[in-house]
């Protein structure tokens, strides 16, 4: 029978001060997403400036390769999510996908220019992260007790964005100390991409699990994740608010043109809501342990929509700073919080899986929503789309409150003979 530490009167006692500790296995996935965040984003800083203004790439042939691969990755998470699972080996699915991604670096270092070459390297860093998203998240999940679930994705969370705040520092400094040369960029990237598999290949457990856990339970025979209900809703909910989501990017727009700033600030607009999801990520995740994931996830979408009602009244910069705030509010209230709310609700055999399942779901969602939000603006204009848009997060919210299940029971075992 499944024993859970929920405060059910079945729970094995639990030793004096493990629900307050983070796994070490968390806190090793999480250095080593810091450490391929750097990598990662030290190419996402510069990539739009070599490839338009160095190799005189089109802004459309550019959005094309990005778009393209970007709605890959969601498809190859299912992949990831179903090796993984196959013979419970997260750790060298997971691996796999942070050295494919480490060696996309070396491959635009040695592409030299050629479109064909980019291309490949771009597809080989997209592939390496929908490969290892499903597996990593599955390898946390499995690492501590079900109760700080909220709490441990926090955390990685947490670290994971730091990473992506350190990228394009480290980058721009690499491109100062170079006279911009982007080769130097490309190269220093790739190592610390070698690094971060190095970091998982040395720190992370193979089978991590709460300390002092009974061993696992017999494989029970493979069913759908599908099949289960709360999953199903948890599933439906996720995509469903995710349609409603427009896109950060369309959110910076509506600020640059609600103020007309300069382009150039364009890109820091992101560094402000990262900020904010840096600051809150772990204490969104001990809240939602607390007073309820459900409840945090439904709470972050409320202030995403608190961000669409700024943006319909008059822009101003107190304006941009409670769009960014929210924004990061958002994030740390929904991203490792919904991983730890539907996690509970798979089986451990078929975790990986099930939360690549909901990833990709989510992923598509949103893919549609901002192309929704995008031909809305088209034929609209701006402020009849968001109007819109935010009248269909308020609908999908309150079907959302309906459909998502408060917690998630936990699936069982076969009895021990």
């Amino acid at each position: 029978m499944y024993l859970a530490a929920n405060g059910r009167p079945d729970a094995p006692p639990r030793p004096p001060g493990a629900g307050r500790r983070v796994p070490a296995a968390v806190l090793a996935l999480g250095t080593v997403s810091l450490v391929t965040d750097v990598s990662s984003e030290m190419v996402t800083a510069v990539l739009p400036l070599y490839l338009v203004l160095g190799l005189g790439l089109t802004p459309l042939q550019f959005g094309f390769l990005d778009g393209m691969f970007n709605g890959a990755t969601a498809l190859v998470r299912l992949l990831g999510g179903r090796l993984a699972d196959r013979r419970g080996h997260h750790k060298r699915v997971a691996g796999a996908g942070y050295l494919l991604s480490a060696l996309s670096r070396l491959g635009l270092l040695l592409a030299g220019g050629a479109t064909g070459g980019i291309a490949a390297a771009l597809a080989a860093d997209r592939l390496g992260k929908g490969i290892r998203t499903a597996p990593r998240d599955a390898l946390i999940s499995l690492s501590g007790p079900p109760e700080s679930l909220g709490r441990s994705f926090g955390v990685h969370r947490a670290m994971d964005t730091t990473g992506a705040l350190l990228g394009p520092l480290a980058a721009f400094a690499v491109l100062w100390a170079t006279a911009d040369a982007y080769d130097a960029v490309f190269a220093v990237s790739f190592c610390t991409g070698l690094l971060g598999v190095l970091l998982l290949a040395v720190y992370v457990p193979a089978a991590p699990g709460p300390a002092g856990a009974p061993p696992a339970a017999p494989r029970a025979p493979r069913r759908s994740v599908l099949r289960d209900p709360a999953f199903r809703r948890v599933l439906c909910a996720s995509a469903l608010l995710g349609a409603t989501t427009i896109g950060d990017a369309f959110l910076y727009l509506l600020l640059l043109r609600g103020l007309d700033l300069p382009p150039a600030l364009f890109t820091l607009l992101p560094l402000g809501a990262a900020a904010v999801y840096l600051l809150l990520a772990v204490p969104a995740g001990r809240i939602a342990d607390r007073a309820g994931r459900r409840t945090a996830f439904l709470l972050g979408h409320g202030a995403l929509l608190c961000a669409y009602g700024l943006l319909l009244a008059p822009v101003s910069p107190p304006t941009v700073v409670g769009v960014l705030a929210l924004l990061g509010v958002f994030y740390a209230a929904t991203d490792g919080v919904l991983m730890a709310l539907a996690a509970p609700a798979l089986p451990a055999a078929g975790r990986a899986g099930g939360l690549a399942v909901l990833q990709t779901g989510q992923a598509l969602a949103r893919l549609l929503g901002a192309a929704g939000f995008g031909a809305a603006w088209t034929y609209w204009g701006p402020r009849p789309a968001l109007w819109a848009a935010a009248l269909a997060l308020a609908g999908a919210l309150a079907a959302a409150a309906r459909l998502m299940p408060a917690a998630p029971v936990p699936p069982t075992a076969p009895e021990a003979p």
